[in-house]
């Protein structure tokens, strides 16, 4: 490989990590003056490199910019209604006694799709308290679940902002992304689940005093500590699970006044997962009836024209329509008729300013990547890979491991590495649906002191130094190495 395009390769991701680590700027701009410096050190002209920037901004946010917005406006009105929680409760009492922490784990998985991770483990972890406190016993083991549950779908299935950019960039589809997503969340949870009942009951008594009182109550701790001195382990049993009657109670909604002799409003668990299966299955439909139609047709590459059945399924399935679907059932099924027009607008407002910034930073990763397709980088790295015997999808998975360790954020890392990889896709046969997931899947790793979200999960769970470490960094490092044989699975069913 030339030695000019490696430095500027080198250097493009080096700025990128000193930005966001050593200075006041944040990654949409790293990922801005990334673009620069790679561009000038491979040698092009400021003009070039200038117009690869807006063009790769534009391009990447006119594929994946509406349908990003959507989907956050899907997750706030099931954050506000109170849908999200009763779809958690629905799924304990689904998987029964005795397995809380499957259901913990399943229920962070499932609400992290449309929430985002920090919002959702905040507005869930009551539900884990709730739990362990009737218990007296294994909250630990509970939060650990239900916050790992959280990052599988948060980093692994669209409509979560990071994977729709990584789709986006890599030009996979949607609706394969989606369900090879899944795939690896059902394949990994168990992972999750053996880690927390193996972990959890040895850092029970690392929990803070607040954060143990909060849980337990100090009548429960007395017992507690009496029950240690007889071989109490902390572990979760079938016979002191809790009952129906026991879980806890719908959260206070904020949703407006209601008309004098309305019924109080309550969501179930059916009309709750509306907004969020609906779009999906209409998403996934549409990927398996253009499938049999290319393969009816005999298209393998090439230009595809959909037949007239498929034209309809290819219209709602549409990653846009589908979402705005979703949006519909979500404000006319979800919210009552007396919820304010003004209160609705605001909580939309809510999501866009939460969006804002993941819009960007996908936006500035797809302008970094038309420059090193522009600049020659990307045609040089393919060709240096082609030299090794390093199989090609794993330059992605090493990128996005790389600057997760650097930088903390799962979706900066898994957006870096789309951008570093998209340009080699085309050059070395990988296919977008494997680079995709190497770049989600490698972004998992070691979430530690520099992730935000290591802090939301640990402060709530009562844990610092070693234990946090042991805890929760430990259970993201666990399910991250579980998904290299299942890439190593996938490349071999695709390549």
């Amino acid at each position: 490989m030339d030695i000019q395009l490696l430095l500027a390769l080198v250097l493009g991701i080096a700025t990128i990590v000193v930005l966001v680590l050593r200075t006041r700027l944040d990654a949409f701009v790293a990922l801005l003056i990334a673009a620069l410096v790679t561009g000038l050190v491979a040698g092009q002209s400021p003009l070039d490199i200038v117009k690869a920037i807006t063009t790769g901004f534009g391009n990447t946010l006119a594929s994946i910019g509406i349908v990003i917005g959507l989907g956050v406006a899907i997750g706030k009105i099931l954050e506000v209604s109170g849908a999200a929680n009763a779809l958690a409760l629905a799924f304990l009492r689904l998987f029964g006694k005795g397995r809380e922490p499957w259901a913990m784990g399943t229920v962070g998985a499932l609400v992290s799709i449309p929430v985002f991770c920090d919002s959702g483990y905040v507005i869930m972890n009551p539900l884990a308290r709730s739990i362990a406190r009737v218990k007296r016993a294994g909250y630990v083991t509970l939060a650990l679940a239900l916050g790992a549950g959280m990052t599988l779908t948060h980093h692994l299935v669209p409509p979560t902002p990071g994977p729709l950019a990584v789709t986006g960039l890599l030009g996979a589809d949607l609706g394969a992304v989606i369900l090879t997503g899944l795939v690896f969340t059902v394949l990994l949870l168990p992972i999750v689940v053996t880690y927390a009942k193996w972990m959890g009951p040895k850092l029970e008594s690392a929990v803070t005093e607040e954060v143990r009182e909060a849980v337990y109550g100090r009548a429960a701790l007395v017992g507690a500590s009496e029950g240690s001195h007889h071989g109490s382990t902390g572990t979760i049993t079938a016979d002191d699970a809790p009952a129906e009657e026991d879980l806890p109670d719908d959260p206070e909604l904020d949703l407006g006044t209601p008309p004098e002799g309305a019924k109080p409003h309550r969501v179930g668990a059916f009309l709750a997962s509306l907004p969020l299966l609906v779009p999906l299955l209409l998403i996934v439909l549409n990927t398996v009836t253009g499938a049999m139609d290319q393969n009816a047709q005999g298209v393998v590459g090439g230009k595809y024209e959909p037949s007239a059945w498929v034209v309809p399924f290819a219209f709602i399935g549409n990653p846009v329509i589908a979402l705005i679907i979703g949006v519909l059932l979500a404000v006319y099924v979800l919210l009552p008729r007396w919820t304010p027009r003004s209160r609705v607008q605001g909580w939309f407002a809510e999501a866009a300013a939460s969006a804002g910034l993941i819009l960007l930073i996908t936006g500035a990763g797809g302008a970094l990547g038309q420059v090193l397709r522009s600049s020659g980088v990307g045609d040089a790295l393919a060709e240096a890979i082609a030299a090794t015997a390093l199989p090609a999808f794993l330059v992605p998975f090493l990128v996005a491991t790389l600057v997760r360790l650097a930088q903390g954020s799962g979706t900066v890392a898994m957006i870096t590495a789309a951008s570093v990889t998209a340009p080699l896709v085309g050059t070395l046969g990988i296919d977008p649906l494997v680079a995709a997931m190497a770049c989600t899947a490698g972004s998992m790793i070691l979430s530690y002191f520099n992730d935000s979200y290591f802090w939301v999960v640990t402060r709530f769970t009562g844990l610092e130094g070693t234990a946090a470490l042991r805890g929760w960094s430990g259970i993201t490092t666990a399910v991250w190495a579980g998904s290299i044989p299942l890439l190593f699975i996938l490349n071999l069913i695709l390549g």
